[in-house]
């Protein structure tokens, strides 16, 4: 059993994660950085419908809450590249988890309502 400042603090480090995880591209993103550093437009292209605005945003959040790192470099035009901090590595853990959980139950619910008829 969990006391009640056990959960108090499981409802506060969930609900930061949340915060930080918590937009429909995030973990695009995040699965696309998992296995090597890219641009913008290399993210943009390996994301499909994403709009520029919606990525931008994901990518300033992810910066911001210490997942990724943004590193520019000075060419000309300017280059600008994503890759994923020791706090996003540590996330992968869980991303991975996430994915194998959706493999798992992939159709169940439709399996189940078929069942029923």
């Amino acid at each position: 059993m969990y006391t009640d400042s056990q959960k108090e603090e499981c409802s506060a480090s969930m609900g930061e994660a949340m915060q930080i995880m918590g937009s429909k591209w995030t973990f695009w993103v995040i699965g696309e950085l998992a296995t090597a550093p890219r641009r913008f437009n290399e993210l943009r292209r390996g994301l499909g419908n994403i709009s520029t605005k919606s990525l931008t945003d994901v990518l300033r959040s992810l910066e911001q809450a210490h997942i990724i790192h943004r590193q520019v470099f000075a060419t000309v035009p300017v280059t600008v590249e994503y890759s994923m901090t020791d706090k996003g590595m540590d996330f992968l853990q869980v991303y991975y988890a996430m994915q194998g959980w959706g493999e798992k139950w992939k159709g169940y619910d439709i399996q189940v309502q078929g069942d029923k008829t």
